[in-house]
């Protein structure tokens, strides 16, 4: 006779995943929710105080930290993964990798691996997402989207989506079949209509409508990337990447003159350092205001040089390290 379970039939599914962070009286942030299944795993540290905590009722004693991880390394081809991020009012959370999200082979081009992800923020509520860049293998079909879903305008976001070509190590450069990454954001507040406040859109296409190689027509960037920041505790973070941007060498900006260049403050001397690093590493980027967002891009010859152009532009700024501490940048180290 067969031995019967006298457990109820598990409802999860595989590779679906949640996060709820609430707030419970006075002012005190838990993590009321962390649940995961096969392949996808979630593993949640102790949180933290903020650095700059001063006893602002607005702002929660603690920022919880969650890492994304899959078992194995990285998603096998065909494997799916939902996660479902839920943010009370006035709560931080930092979500990290543990390592570039691999994207293993697949056997056929129509067996796309994917991996979903819809985040809903609340009034006053922060999320810092810089994980380790997507790593797709050769012959892979990969697809992902984030979606964020902001209940009020004072609501905060600094999050980085990447990839790089595959393993430099083993000759791969772009040889994957598919790569398809979509960000968007809505408002959908209580009482008002639902409406796309940005879209950001990545495909790459083995052949795409032409018969030239993916990997030729990448100008020899091994890693492209879109970050994406809002809200008011980003603010001055934003307008850092927005005056590094607008300080960059321009077409026809040499001085020709003979005159002597005046002496630079520290500011513009690590400004000068880090273009030329940029110059180095083969680094392009722009930053532009897109419906109350700053929306930055950057493309590298190396995943190193983008990780450390990111990593440099962050702690100059400091006031992700202030309010996030060092494991907001684990993974731009």
């Amino acid at each position: 006779m067969p031995f019967a379970s006298p457990f109820g039939a598990s409802t999860a599914e595989a590779g679906h995943g949640s996060i709820e962070l609430a707030i419970l009286p006075p002012n005190v942030p838990v993590l009321r929710n962390l649940s995961y299944q096969y392949p996808l795993k979630l593993v949640a540290p102790d949180a933290l105080p903020p650095p700059d905590h001063n006893g602002d009722v607005n702002v929660p004693n603690l920022v919880h930290t969650v890492f994304l991880l899959t078992y194995g390394g990285g998603i096998v081809a065909g494997d799916g993964i939902d996660l479902s991020v839920s943010l009370d009012r006035y709560t931080r959370l930092i979500l990290l990798t543990q390592g570039s999200t691999k994207i293993f082979k697949t056997p056929d081009p129509k067996l796309v691996s994917s991996q979903h992800m819809t985040v809903r923020l609340h009034l006053g509520s922060a999320l810092v997402y810089l994980p380790d860049p997507v790593q797709p293998f050769a012959h892979t079909s990969f697809s992902q989207s984030q979606i964020y879903h902001l209940e009020d305008v004072q609501v905060n976001l600094c999050v980085c989506d990447w990839v790089t070509s595959g393993r430099s190590a083993r000759g791969e450069d772009w040889d994957i079949y598919e790569y398809r990454s979509r960000n968007e954001v809505w408002s959908s507040g209580k009482n008002a209509k639902k409406k796309l406040l940005l879209r950001d859109n990545l495909i790459l296409d083995k052949h795409g409508r032409t018969d030239m190689q993916l990997s030729a027509r990448m100008d020899n960037h091994a890693v492209f990337g879109t970050l994406i920041i809002h809200g008011p505790a980003f603010a001055s973070l934003s307008q850092h990447f927005l005056d590094e941007f607008e300080a960059l060498p321009r077409i026809g900006g040499r001085n020709w003159g003979d005159t002597v260049q005046p002496e630079l403050s520290p500011k513009e001397q690590r400004r000068v350092e880090r273009q030329e690093q940029e110059r180095l590493n083969g680094l392009i980027w722009s930053a532009a205001r897109v419906r109350g967002f700053v929306l930055v891009k950057f493309a590298s010859r190396e995943v190193e040089g983008s990780r450390h152009w990111l990593r440099d532009m962050i702690y100059e700024e400091k006031s992700v390290l202030d309010q996030f501490g060092e494991r907001a940048v684990l993974c731009l180290k």
